[in-house]
């Protein structure tokens, strides 16, 4: 139960640093008209980093095996990003290179921060 209670602290951590980024981003959008190319790497940045909060929390909380925990918070990420995504747009949001290179990106981040941690 603790553990869960931790994971699950780690994603509410990773999903709020989402939101700030993605609110500077728009802003950012918003007032300096950045190209589609900058946007799409701001969000692959977003994502990597959301994804190693989390997972240098999770390891930091957790003691051992953190880069496990780092993986299974960067697998939490990635489904609950899917699953709203498929939510707001009433189906499947992204072919499945997209979708494996997002995958890779979430579990590499949160993987990377629970070694670090």
């Amino acid at each position: 139960m603790m553990k869960a209670k931790a994971v699950l602290k780690a994603l509410l951590c990773s999903y709020t640093l989402t939101g700030v980024l993605l609110l500077i981003l728009a802003f950012l959008l918003f007032k300096m008209d950045l190209s589609e190319k900058l946007v799409s790497m701001g969000i692959v940045l977003i994502y990597i980093l959301s994804c190693f909060l989390g997972g240098l929390l999770l390891g930091k909380k957790m003691k051992k095996q953190k880069y496990v925990w780092g993986l299974l918070l960067g697998v939490g990420y990635f489904v609950l990003l899917i699953g709203v995504s498929c939510l707001v747009e009433r189906g499947f949001p992204m072919n499945l290179g997209h979708l494996i290179t997002t995958l890779i990106m979430c579990v590499g981040g949160g993987s990377l921060g629970g070694m670090i941690s």
